[in-house]
């Protein structure tokens, strides 16, 4: 795990900047004075980086404001607004987990219960000893990053799992995996005996209140679907794939974005199974380091430093086993706790944080996909300035 982190000239300048334009309190914060704050850390991130465009998004003590950046098609000229659909890759994995712990709200499974109660075909092999917990939370024994190249359909799928062998016991190990996050989702689907999509699409995001989230974005909106661009500056976005839908196929736009960070802040407006399958997402199940695992979120003691988060989020928490460390009892939120996740395409980045105690949530999102530490330190200068 990198601690010790070297932050760019032109980013240092930027989190020196968001710093010394902040002397109120955020709950005082004048609306020019966040502009220049965001202005400050965002504008040096999207030169250095060759980015087209970005949607910012701020809750602060319940008030929404939004920032908009570049282009979301180099092609058209089309401006970036706060309506703009981005892909949000793995930050579609908390939608994941909030649907399946709302499927345990209601009673049709229990994070306790073995892959192969709910995927029969799975019954004789490593997945009669691995928890729907474990699946979600990246501990069933070192499913890895990414599917094999020749996972491509149902079929594939299943003979994937059935001969798949574990490099470690359930449990004692974190290793970031979409096989192993896409499976909790379907899983939690098969519970329901409906598809995922149309889980997500017809149930879970109107629950939500969010109208312009899409799983497949449809004809009518194609028009807000930005273009994303790859490190080659090449227009991509992003294709089907194995339980694509579950691990990271959400588009979505930062003001539906932001809703959603305000409602896992204030969920006093959901259904009470909705609230109880947040509080099921937001609860720590272990620790690796700094980090605290919890269902699709990712949570620290807050305040927090730029190092301990530039740590929970480096690339060798994503590419690298960790042993991790149980909560007995897993521990329900607690007030000092600041909640991100990131999420990338080839041809798009997402970040977004939240600091429930503070009514503080961020979302940055940009039509390329660029490094997690420099949204960390972009989204970590933003947040000192707002609890300044």
């Amino acid at each position: 795990m990198h601690h010790k982190t070297k932050v760019k000239p032109g980013i240092l300048a930027a989190v020196t900047l968001a710093l010394a334009t902040v002397q109120s309190v955020a709950s005082a914060l004048p609306e020019a004075q966040l502009a220049s704050t965001v202005n400050a850390a965002v504008r040096p991130l999207m030169q250095q980086h060759a980015i087209p465009g970005m949607a910012v998004a701020i809750s602060l003590n319940g008030k929404q404001h939004y920032f908009n950046y570049g282009v979301a098609s180099k092609q058209t000229g089309q401006a970036v607004s706060a309506d703009t659909l981005f892909e949000i890759g793995s930050v579609s994995k908390t939608f994941t987990a909030t649907l399946a712990a709302l499927a345990q709200a209601n009673g049709k499974l229990s994070l306790s219960d073995t892959a192969s109660k709910h995927w029969p075909e799975l019954k004789g092999t490593a997945f009669d000893g691995i928890t729907l917990l474990n699946l979600g939370t990246y501990s069933a024994g070192g499913l890895p990053l990414q599917f094999p190249e020749q996972v491509k359909d149902q079929a594939t799928l299943l003979n994937y799992y059935r001969h798949w062998k574990a490099d470690y016991a359930p449990g004692t190990h974190r290793l970031y995996s979409n096989p192993s996050l896409g499976l909790f989702g379907y899983l939690a689907a098969k519970s329901l005996d409906t598809s995922f999509t149309d889980l997500m699409q017809k149930q879970l995001l109107p629950q939500l209140g969010l109208q312009h989230t899409f799983v497949q974005v449809p004809t009518a909106q194609m028009g807000d679907y930005a273009q994303g661009y790859d490190k080659d500056d090449r227009a991509v976005r992003v294709g089907p794939g194995a339980l694509d839908a579950e691990a990271y196929g959400l588009k979505t736009s930062s003001a539906d974005l932001l809703r959603y960070l305000d409602v896992n802040m204030q969920s006093q407006s959901l259904s009470a199974a909705l609230q109880r399958a947040m509080a099921t997402t937001q609860t720590g199940y272990y620790r690796v380091g700094e980090m605290t695992q919890g269902l699709g979120w990712e949570q620290y003691r807050y305040p927090v430093t730029l190092d301990q988060l530039l740590a929970g989020n480096a690339s060798s928490m994503a590419l690298d086993p960790h042993r991790v460390t149980w909560l007995k009892p897993a521990q329900a939120l607690a007030d000092n706790t600041l909640l991100n996740k990131t999420g990338s395409t080839n041809g798009f980045g997402a970040y977004v944080l939240f600091v429930p105690s503070k009514r503080i949530g961020i979302v940055l999102l940009a039509n390329k996909n660029y490094p997690n530490a420099e949204r960390v330190k972009v989204a970590h200068a933003i947040l000192t300035a707002l609890d300044h």
